[in-house]
């Protein structure tokens, strides 16, 4: 008899060993998984950081042709002054005027790319925030199983330490078993 226990009390430790090791091992596996889901929440704001760097580089470039407008507009207006006043003026400025045109032309489809390129960009933003959105509530999700997981094998160890204490109580009483 003294033999079954000495061997059950072996049996037990070392299922409990065991039971430890796994669960390390468990842990270990969602530590990873978790740094792997972290590292694409970092990758997602780089890119996001990224588009809005370009929008206000964009923004800026919009703003700067719009100040160069402006001031092609106020060169025009003295300008057709001096077409009513000088004939001679009037071929070289109707020229400049026409120059000045096809420069407007480009600034509206500079302008017109930029707006779809902005519009692209914003949608890109939208779709990047509800991924990051959905990863997050997967994490969530997740860390929340592990950590009812590891609840779960706590109470099994909890059980298992009182099983073990009420056996050696019994041992130390003295009463058979």
């Amino acid at each position: 008899m003294k033999h079954f226990q000495q061997n059950l009390h072996i049996v037990l430790a070392l299922a409990l060993c065991s039971l430890c090791a796994f669960q390390w091992h468990e842990q270990t596996v969602q530590r990873q998984e978790i740094t792997t889901l972290n590292g694409m929440v970092s990758d997602k704001n780089i890119a996001i950081q990224s588009a809005t760097n370009s929008i206000a580089t964009l923004n800026h470039q919009v703003n700067q042709m719009d100040a160069r407008l402006i001031e092609l507009k106020a060169v025009a207006a003295p300008n057709a002054q001096l077409i009513v006043t000088q004939k001679l003026e009037l071929e070289r400025l109707q020229f400049a005027n026409a120059g000045l045109t096809d420069e407007i032309a480009q600034y509206k489809s500079a302008v017109t790319t930029m707006t779809a390129r902005l519009k692209e960009a914003y949608a890109g933003i939208a779709k990047q925030n509800e991924a990051i959105t959905n990863l997050v509530a997967q994490r969530d999700d997740w860390v929340k199983k592990c950590n009812d997981s590891v609840k779960d094998r706590n109470e099994v160890v909890i059980k298992y330490n009182a099983l073990v204490e009420r056996i050696q109580k019994q041992e130390n009483s003295g009463a058979p078993q």
